[in-house]
């Protein structure tokens, strides 16, 4: 499993360093938009079960769709379409509710899923394509990826080799407080490291509050997503990346640490 895990991430890194910074905003938007559909897929398989997937399929069109449309206004620089979008996407997700009510007395509780769905995984796509837009995007996209995915494999291996009082037993049984601080810790160092190679405009400070925050809310991102699991009866959202599961369970710590990377560099961090 571990070696697994490496080579996936070998293999893929050359790859992710390309398109961050050689492919240009648009090459990027279209990537984003690829991890976008293929997350929406895994998501809908997890709160529905593999034998109703395809009853809400429907449902999980309209989410791809909102999801380019929301990456599309992303691109083009317009951000203020993001609540319209979404508004747009409820009001379709009711009517085929609507439409299928007469069929599945459950599809209320279904779609709510679903809508949660369209703001969970698509709208923090858009925030990536968001901040590979600001100035230095690239560097910056790359460095929350760094701190998040450090972050990501510092709890994993000391939850594995120092792990014993555990952080949240009833959604993820194997996750401890030590790998949580293990995690941070990753969070932090990676960031340092990266600020003082090649963001050395960003004060110490601010880069420390950076990390804390958005390896606080990966972390949060990654027992979400077990809660859902959990939920649902399954380990993995899929197999697609060996060693690591489905894209959804590599990418549930970056959901949501997205949204408060674009915060604080747009908000927060000296121009």
């Amino acid at each position: 499993m571990h070696l697994k895990r490496w080579l996936t991430s070998l293999v893929a890194l050359p790859l992710l360093v390309l398109l961050i910074f050689k492919g240009g905003v648009a090459s990027f938007s279209i990537f984003m938009g690829i991890i976008m559909v293929l997350a929406v897929w895994e998501y809908t398989r997890i709160i529905s079960g593999e034998a109703d997937a395809a009853h809400l399929n429907p449902l999980s069109f309209v989410n791809i769709l909102s999801g380019m449309a929301l990456i599309w206004a992303a691109s083009t620089r317009h951000p203020a379409l993001f609540p319209l979008i979404l508004s747009f996407s409820l009001i379709l997700t009711g009517f085929i509710s609507l439409r299928r009510f007469q069929y599945d007395a459950d599809i209320s509780r279904k779609a709510a899923f679903v809508a949660l769905g369209g703001i969970y995984i698509p709208l923090a796509m858009a925030y990536a394509v968001m901040i590979r837009q600001e100035p230095s995007g690239g560097q910056w996209v790359f460095f929350i990826a760094c701190v998040i995915f450090a972050g990501d494999t510092g709890a994993y291996y000391a939850g594995t080799y120092f792990g014993t009082h555990k952080l949240c037993p009833s959604v993820s049984p194997g996750k401890t407080i030590e790998g949580a601080i293990g995690g941070l810790a990753a969070n932090i160092g990676i960031g340092v490291v990266y600020k003082l190679l090649f963001l050395p405009a960003v004060s110490m400070t601010e880069s420390l509050i950076f990390c804390l925050a958005i390896g606080s809310a990966g972390q949060i991102g990654d027992l979400f997503e077990s809660v859902l699991k959990r939920s649902a009866g399954v380990k993995d959202s899929g197999n697609i990346l060996p060693g690591h599961g489905g894209i959804l369970d590599r990418i549930d710590a970056i959901l949501f640490a997205l949204p408060v990377a674009y915060f604080l560099k747009v908000f927060y961090l000296t121009p």
